[in-house]
């Protein structure tokens, strides 16, 4: 694995003092900062530079990967995607005096909002189990996360791009899709980006990449959806869910902030008693007791499961889609349990992701470089025990995967270095920000290198050329 992050970097505590917002609840809530790409970054440089560091750190040959993919929902090309990556890479390759990519490496790009990059992993396993079997596949997941300054989403914006590497020879953790479970539900309005969309001069405009959304809803479609993803994996491989879910080494989720994992998690153990034997009958009406909730009405609305679709109405959108169930959670993050049954299984890799932002569909392969970055200095003993990945994508689908870490692990995970991907941070004054934005790109001190910019953007458009909006990119080593 490799990640690349921009250097720009805002401070939510010095955030929070510029829209007079509450320090500590967005400390515990969402993080302690993100990233932004400058005017020379895009989602493809940052994608061709997490794979040709991916290249560097690990050796590869170029000439044997032959699947390449894109997973994104940030495109700003509509025809074009990991193929723009592939150029970038093959020319700053060439330049070195190396191969490119083999000429019959096929470049798909996946996009489902945020769970485009675990789609991508998924095909690019299913290549090298057919007719890739004695090749290489990178996956690269590259966004960039805006929203509206002043809306509830601001705090949680970021930018960057992991890769990681396929083979059928893993040297950090082995995945068999059969033992994976899968959901997907049409959820209207829950997180969109219409290409057209209407604004307040009542014209029609083309979509910035600043996302429609409804947040009390969103975060019930994300539960929701994982514990359809869950359940399909338990009764694929036979689970029983409360064992399953206590004995898990770790787990590494879609993060768009810190508290949603945290929420969803505790929520997939809830329903795991919910559906259990009288012992996780017990636990859960003692749960449900402490919350003030009647247990069998808490059980009977666990296994009713609404139809979340009829919730994405204007005079429904802001209701509780599980009342008694949520009042539950709330008390059972109070309590000490929460911390062995709950966050002790995502601890891994958590500091490192409140800096890190929401990434979209590199959320979760970061938390999983992370956690396991954290796992080895901390000298864990993982060779042999299973993760569980959950990557999430709104609108909705989701998919539950587990890995099985292999014996030598530490040795891969030793080259990833986030340390030195995130090196370099340029604090953002409140100026900057609102200038970068805008649109508009202050005088700031930095200077490129081991990447790839955009150098410049075509403006032609007459009868003998055109390139109006195509970017040109540049490797500065």
């Amino acid at each position: 694995m490799a990640l690349y992050v921009p250097p720009f970097r805002v401070d939510l505590s010095a955030w929070c003092d510029w829209r007079a917002e509450d320090q500590h609840k967005i400390r515990e809530v969402v993080g302690t900062g993100f990233r932004l790409p400058g005017p020379q970054q895009s989602v493809y440089t940052m994608a061709a530079t997490a794979v040709l560091h991916l290249i560097e750190k690990y050796e590869v040959d170029p000439q044997t990967v032959r699947f390449l993919a894109l997973g994104t929902e940030s495109s700003t090309d509509n025809s074009a995607g990991a193929v723009i990556a592939r150029g970038m890479v093959d020319q700053a390759l060439l330049s070195q005096g190396r191969l490119p990519l083999a000429r019959n490496c096929e470049v798909p790009e996946f996009k489902h909002a945020c769970l485009g990059g675990i789609y991508a992993l998924k095909n690019a396993i299913r290549f090298l189990q057919t007719d890739g079997q004695d090749t290489r596949a990178i996956v690269v997941c590259s966004d960039i996360a805006l929203y509206a300054p002043d809306s509830s989403g601001e705090p949680t914006q970021g930018a960057g791009a992991v890769a990681f590497l396929l083979e059928n020879d893993p040297k950090i953790a082995s995945i068999d899709l059969r033992q994976a479970g899968s959901a997907s539900d049409y959820r209207g309005v829950d997180f969109r980006k219409p290409i057209q969309y209407l604004n307040g001069d009542g014209h029609a405009h083309a979509c910035s990449n600043i996302p429609v959304f409804n947040g009390r809803y969103s975060a019930s479609c994300y539960v929701d959806e994982m514990l359809f993803a869950l359940e399909d994996m338990y009764i694929r491989r036979g689970l029983n869910a409360r064992d399953y879910l206590r004995n898990l080494a770790a787990v590494f989720m879609h993060r768009p902030f810190r508290r949603m994992p945290e929420n969803a998690w505790g929520m997939a153990y809830l329903f795991s008693l919910a559906n259990g034997d009288a012992e996780a009958l017990l636990e859960l009406a003692g749960y449900s007791a402490a919350a003030g909730a009647p247990p069998e009405a808490v059980r009977a609305e666990m296994t009713r499961r609404p139809d979340l679709l009829q919730f994405g109405v204007r005079d429904r959108i802001g209701d509780e889609v599980l009342p008694l169930a949520t009042q539950v959670l709330r008390k059972f993050r109070q309590l000490p349990i929460f911390k062995d049954r709950v966050l002790n299984r995502m601890r891994l890799g958590t500091a490192r992701m409140e800096e890190l932002g929401n990434l979209y569909t590199g959320s979760l392969p970061a938390w999983l470089a992370a956690g396991l970055e954290q796992a080895r200095s901390e000298g864990a003993q993982l060779a042999g025990r299973e993760l569980l990945l959950f990557g999430y994508g709104s609108g909705d689908a989701a998919e539950a995967i587990p890995v099985t870490v292999m014996p030598g692990w530490e040795e891969a995970v030793g080259r990833i270095d986030i340390a030195s991907a995130m090196a370099g941070a340029i604090d953002l004054n409140q100026e900057q920000y609102a200038a970068m934005r805008q649109g508009l790109y202050p005088a700031l001190e930095f200077k490129p290198r081991d990447e790839f910019i955009v150098e410049r953007i075509g403006t032609a458009s007459d009868a003998s050329f055109q390139d109006k909006g195509i970017e040109y990119y540049r490797y500065i080593s």
